[in-house]
This record gives structure tokens, sequence and C-alpha cells, in this order.
């Protein structure tokens, strides 16, 4: 079946009548989603990618109440449940396969208005491109480096190729060159204590399927298996594999690596790394950074992972990008930038610091690799009330960016 791409419709509206051009570095899910919501608010924003194309491989994504609602504002809303699969079960079971609990999915829908919803990150950078004036993003555009003054900021680029503006955001990911000419640099990346393997395939199980969404993470002493679908008959899984930093399985040896370590796991775990081909398995070692008290120089700010970098654990990466996007189109202000980042680093540097820490806590937890300290986890997360659960979650799932004037 041919996808039909559905038209962008942005809910966003105009925040205010803003002035200026906007620099944009990295053509990720932060970057596109800046310049969605820079240019609802009146300026002329141009994201610069180093890559030539926007990215075709990777992984899949969990969207969450707080990055949906945010993707409806900007638009893309339609199109990711178009493609993608709706979280409508979500359990956490033994690596034997014996059921440890289910989490209150379709309680959260209730209570934060809109189910959650898992897509492959590359159908995901589709959906917010089409949201943007065409010719935002320029391909092949690796910087070199920056300078500011006074009046504005210009971005240098391999070839010679300059660009100015009034402000200039770095959503350049974990290892940012714009970062990198902060002054006193950035603290060192935290290696989180696992290697993650990742891999996309077409495979059926008849407990998984697309109509009942979502699916199940398997846990075992010092490793973690999740498996889901993420729509267009893809299922997305991972293995994160307590390890020495710098142990990552080459390309050739991945699917070997899973296999062994995995073996006599719950069945579809099995099955679905079979159905994998070497070539589609991703393998990275997975780190952090102490979270910063600053991410801003005048007119140069930082966003998403090249601001505050986290461990996958709570699956907010993508979500607390988007935040950042949307606070700092609100308080953008072209007449005193500096004072504006200052009020952006207010707004988010709190928020995206509680998420830092939460999922390095949740690491912990999840990678456990004494059985007994494991058995004890799992027990006394069987005993867990839905209710504690959803309350548990509400400051991170239940938040709302402010929209239009609110925001200031």
């Amino acid at each position: 079946m041919v996808f039909m791409k559905p038209e962008c419709t942005s809910a966003w509206g105009r925040i205010k009548e803003a002035g200026g051009r906007a620099l944009i570095i990295g053509g990720g899910i932060g970057g596109l989603s800046a310049a969605i919501a820079l240019q609802a608010a009146g300026w002329d924003a141009a994201v610069y990618e180093r890559g030539p194309s926007l990215a075709s491989a990777g992984a899949g994504i969990v969207l969450a109440a707080n990055a949906m609602k945010l993707l409806d504002r900007f638009g893309a809303g339609a199109e990711v449940r178009a493609r993608g699969a709706a979280v409508r079960q979500a359990e956490i079971r033994s690596w034997q396969g014996r059921l440890i609990t289910r989490l209150p999915v379709r309680e959260q829908a209730l209570r934060y208005g809109t189910e959650a919803w898992l897509i492959h990150r590359a159908a995901l950078q589709e959906a917010l491109h089409r949201c943007l004036q065409p010719g935002t993003v320029r391909f092949g555009r690796r910087l070199e480096r920056w300078e500011q003054d006074a009046e504005g900021v210009r971005a240098y680029f391999e070839g010679g190729e300059t660009a100015e503006g009034q402000v200039l955001i770095g959503a350049d990911g974990i290892r940012s060159q714009v970062a990198s000419q902060l002054p006193g640099g950035l603290p060192l990346l935290r290696y989180g204590g696992f290697t993650a393997l990742r891999g996309i395939a077409r495979y059926e199980h008849p407990q998984y399927t697309r109509e009942l969404g979502g699916g199940f993470e398997a846990w075992g002493p010092g490793l973690r298996f999740g498996f889901s679908q993420i729509g267009e008959g893809q299922v997305f899984w991972f293995a994160a594999l307590n390890a020495p930093p710098g142990t990552v399985p080459a390309q050739g040896n991945r699917k070997q690596a899973a296999r062994s370590r995995l073996a006599g796991w719950y069945e579809p775990v099995r099955g679905v790394v079979e159905a994998t081909g070497e070539e589609a398995i991703l393998a990275h070692d997975l780190f952090d950074r102490a979270p910063l008290r600053s991410w801003s120089d005048g007119r140069v700010t930082l966003l998403g992972d090249a601001a505050h970098p986290m461990l996958p654990n709570l699956g907010q990466g993508g979500a607390q990008a988007m935040e950042d996007a949307a606070v700092l189109a609100g308080v953008l202000d072209p007449d005193d930038i500096p004072a504006s980042l200052r009020r952006y680093e207010r707004l988010r540097i709190p928020r995206t610091s509680r998420v830092v820490r939460g999922s390095r806590r949740m690491a912990r937890l999840m990678q456990l690799q004494h059985p007994l300290a494991a058995a004890s986890r799992n027990a006394l997360l069987g005993l867990l009330p839905s209710a504690v659960q959803l309350r548990q979650l509400d400051w991170l799932l239940g938040h709302e960016v402010p929209s239009g004037d609110e925001a200031l």
C-alpha cells in the first residue's frame, strides 16, 4: 500500500509579530521543531544540516502525551498517527516471560487527552519537515565556527559559505559544534554504564500486533530488551547491555552478540532479532551530561541533546527537544535576544535537569546486575498500584507548554 502523505496543518498559530533571522544548526527533531515554532512566531528561520538529506536510518521513538500535544500544535500530529502505532499495551516481563506489571497506558491516555505513539525516527523527521516553509533546511552545511557581536551572529561553514542572523541555535546533538565554542566549554559526557543494540524489522507476533499497539520490555540481570510496534509494518527492538565503555560490537558481529546475550529469553525476543538484518542493527554506548546552569552566551543558545543529553530510560529525549523549541519561540524577542535567552534558560533548565537526573536513576534501577536485587525490584514493581504509577509520572507526561502570549 502506498502511504499518502497528509498535509501539514499547523495549530500553532502566530505567537507574536516578530522580526529577525534565526540560524539553527542541526536538522534533527529539535532543529526542525525549533524552525516550525519560530516561523509560526514570525521569524525567518533557516536550518543548516551537515548531512546530504534527512536521516533515513535510525531507530524507533516513543512520543508520550507531552510530545504528542506539541506535534499537534506544530501540525505534524496527524501524520505521526497515520504512520505510527498507538501505545495500547505496555508490559514489563522477566527475561523468561513472566509478567511483572502492565503499565496503565489506557488510564494515561484518558488522563492526558491523547495516547502515546511509537514511530520510526525518520518518519517523524519527515512529518516535521513537511510543516516548514519550502527551502527552510539547507543540507550539506557543516559548521566550522561562529562569531557574534552586539548586532548579530555569523556562522561559517566548510567550503566558505557564511550565514548571518540575530540568533544562533545549536540543535546539533550530543557532540555539538556550537556548544564547543561556548565560554568554558561543556562538562565531559558521562557513560551510562550500558551499550544499546537497536534494530528495526518486519516481524509479526499474534500477541503484539499494530492494532493492539505498543509492546513489552523484558528485564534480566544487567540486560533489558524492548519490543515495540512503530507502524508501517515495522517493529523496533533494543537491547541495553551492561558493559564497559568502548566495547560496542563491530558491524558484522552485532546480531551474533544479541543472539548470545539473549539465548533462552522470552520467545518474541529471539524471533525479532532473527528477523533483523545485520546491516539494520545499530550499536552505541549511551551517555548523558551533568545538568548545566547555563547553555547560552549572548545571541547563541543550545537546544535538545546539545543542551541536556539524557539517557533514554524515560523516553523523553525528543519530547524535551520539542518543549525547548516551543518555549524558545514563545519568549524570543528580537529587541533583546540575550535577555530572551536567559528567560528561556530559567524556564527550561529546572525541568530538563529533573528529566536528566530521573533518566539516570531509572537506568540504575532497570539495569540492576545482581539477581537478588533484580528479583526484589520486580516484586516491588508488581505490587505498585496503577494509581501510584500514574501520579509518579504526572509531572513529566502531563506537562503542557503554554501557547501564545501565555508563554511569556
